[in-house]
């Protein structure tokens, strides 16, 4: 399908799916900015509350190269499409404020210590009474409830005690947490998810709720399964590249980089055994189910590594492609930026930042045939709307002025 058929019947008076939403974010770092990111992606109006600091995501290295004043890659990266207003919500006059803006939104999003926003009087039991029909979404690392729920909780706590440490990295090596903030996008994921199901319950019957996301739990629920295998006994080795379902299965070393690519299915391998010149090893029974594979993992493995091994990634990956066999090339994230395929699915898309530098930033990844999303808008400087946003809740200058005065914004 070319793109333009794909958008044939985009709209373009709307931000996306959620346009007209509102969205109250009081959140630091990722899960909870990477919630809200996902609902501005989608259109929603995002207030980003911060502290008249800042949150940490405006300082966390490395800044984008070329900014000045520098501009965290995180903030670029989670912030965009919101706009920004400071407020103290420590200071009554900074919680006045807060309840002011939460009764005109449909969604609330913190991700503080469990305690702290009611605490701040932010709650939501404070929220409720003055919009009794709120989403409120809270992000932590170990839940609202709980013996646990107490803890501080960040990602890669959330990694280890989910029991996915135990299983990433190399068999003969120590555990591994992710690269990414795995939990962290889980846990913001399953939040935007969630508010999207409490939508509609309230279109439907009228009613908001509160909403609980821990890291553990999204990092539990993504396990594939293996909680209950953990639960039942069952022994999970770790290993490495290999995959515990299909065999061949890895990453392979060519002449010039490696390759990723496997036999997932039994028809897969009778087209590898063409690759491999192994016909004779298409049907034969202790290779041709994946169950026979798996016993003789080394074996099949060596096959494929040593095909791999004489070859170029590129020869490899389009000999394996040809063949219906699924493979791709073991890239850096800069080599992954630098495929037009990358592009040709907006997933960078040249935004212009607050200090007038212009950086390629992630696109969304749903794509929209009605209601198109993209990154509308850079991830704004600290307070760049607070006049904007006081005003259209009924502050005067006059009063802004003297919040200022006061630290409170």
């Amino acid at each position: 399908m070319e793109k333009s058929a794909f958008y044939r019947e985009a709209r373009s008076d709307l931000r996306g799916p959620l346009d007209g939403l509102r969205v109250v974010e009081a959140t630091t770092t990722w899960a909870g900015p990477m919630c809200a990111c996902i609902l501005a992606d989608f259109g929603a109006d995002v207030i980003k509350v911060e502290h008249p600091s800042g949150e940490i995501s405006r300082r966390s290295p490395p800044a984008l190269p070329g900014t000045q004043p520098p501009v965290s890659f995180m903030h670029a990266t989670v912030n965009r499409n919101k706009r920004s207003l400071t407020l103290d919500l420590r200071r009554d006059a900074g919680r006045e404020v807060f309840l002011q803006l939460a009764k005109r939104a449909d969604i609330v999003v913190e991700n503080f210590r469990p305690g702290t926003m009611n605490q701040w009087r932010v709650g939501y039991e404070d929220v409720r009474k003055v919009r009794p029909d709120t989403i409120y979404v809270s992000i932590s690392g170990y839940g609202q409830f709980g013996s646990r729920s107490h803890r501080v909780g960040y990602d890669p706590l959330a990694q280890a005690a989910s029991g996915f440490l135990s299983l990433n990295g190399n068999p003969d090596a120590e555990p591994v947490k992710a690269p990414t903030f795995l939990a962290d996008d889980l846990g913001g994921l399953h939040a935007a998810l969630a508010v999207l199901a409490a939508l509609r319950h309230r279109d439907q019957h009228g009613e908001g709720q509160h909403i609980d996301v821990s890291l553990l739990d999204s990092m539990l629920f993504q396990s594939t399964g293996y909680l209950t295998l953990g639960a039942m006994g069952v022994d999970l080795p770790r290993l490495g590249n290999e995959f515990r379902i299909a065999a061949p299965a890895n990453t392979y070393r060519c002449q010039d980089g490696r390759i990723m690519t496997g036999v997932l299915l039994d028809s897969h391998w009778k087209r590898l055994c063409e690759v491999l010149d192994r016909p004779q090893l298409a049907d034969d029974p202790d290779y041709a189910t994946g169950v026979a594979r798996l016993e003789r993992r080394d074996v099949v493995n060596g096959m494929l590594a040593t095909w791999a091994q004489s070859r170029s990634v590129s020869d490899a990956v389009e000999t394996l492609i040809a063949h219906g066999i699924p493979a791709d090339a073991v890239r850096s994230y800069a080599e992954a930026a630098a495929d037009p395929a990358i592009h040709e699915r907006d997933m960078l898309q040249p935004i212009e930042q607050s200090e007038g530098t212009v950086a390629p930033i992630v696109g969304p990844a749903a794509k929209f045939a009605r209601t198109p999303t993209r990154v509308r808008t850079a991830a704004p400087g600290l307070g760049a709307h607070t006049d904007e946003i006081l005003a259209e809740i009924g502050i005067t200058e006059a009063d802004r002025a003297r919040m200022r005065e006061d630290g409170v914004v």
